[in-house]
């Protein structure tokens, strides 16, 4: 499996309770290990249950953070890890609007879950998250529609740190069969396109260090 900044990538997560398919995952693992592109298996929280090396690879300059590294919760690392955007371009509208619209459906269907909650609790603590996610993600999806916020089949902005790739797009493939789908698992594949934009294009969006995710969905408060 793949390797995380700081040490390696967590091991496969326990299998849900009551699921009798550990060595099926366990075979999936070696699956997903075998496919060139960045891959990842997620539950419903967004904790990554399996990841290969090629995700370990993109994400290999990430520095540490007490709870949102890309190997531990993919919704977390998008939100609130100040790395995020040095990684996945065009962050604010390719990924973080598409992710919060997916935590409000998230909560909508598991209101009560604890580690969704916990998410929800942290936006809270960043006045521009929590205008971002009560006004922005509102009026971008009306701007935009409810297909931007779809996963499956995306285009989006990376900054791969392998010069060969460089800046570069990827299409979002969810795959996911019937047994992952029944253990409420989805697996997701970054297919990487050999073209790069024009220079310029998809200019980073870089954050202080230290600081949380800032949106420029919404204005900042002001004094």
């Amino acid at each position: 499996m793949a390797h995380q900044a700081g040490g390696q990538w967590p091991a496969p997560r326990p299998v849900p309770e009551g699921c009798e398919v550990p060595a099926y995952l366990q075979d999936y693992a070696v699956l997903v290990e075998a496919v060139p592109f960045p891959s990842l298996v997620v539950d419903h929280r967004w904790n990554v249950m399996l990841a290969n090396g090629a995700y370990g690879t993109l994400f290999r300059g990430v520095r540490p953070h007490p709870t949102a590294m890309p190997g531990d919760n993919f919704l977390r690392f998008v939100l609130f890890h100040p790395d995020a955007a040095g990684v996945l371009g065009e962050h604010e509208q390719g990924w973080c609007l598409p992710m919060l619209a997916h935590l409000k459906d998230a909560l909508d269907h598991s209101g009560h879950d604890h580690e969704l909650q916990s998410i929800r609790r942290d936006l809270g603590q960043d006045p521009l998250m929590e205008a971002a996610y009560r006004q922005g993600l509102p009026h971008w999806i009306r701007a935009v529609g409810e297909a931007a916020t779809r996963i499956d089949g995306a285009v989006r902005l990376l900054h791969h740190p392998d010069p060969r790739r460089g800046t570069t797009e990827c299409r979002i493939v969810e795959e996911t069969p019937r047994t992952l789908a029944e253990i409420g698992c989805t697996r997701l594949t970054m297919v990487l396109r050999d073209s790069r934009r024009p220079a310029g294009a998809g200019r980073r969006q870089r954050r202080t260090r230290g600081t949380g995710a800032h949106l420029t969905v919404v204005p900042a408060p002001q004094d």
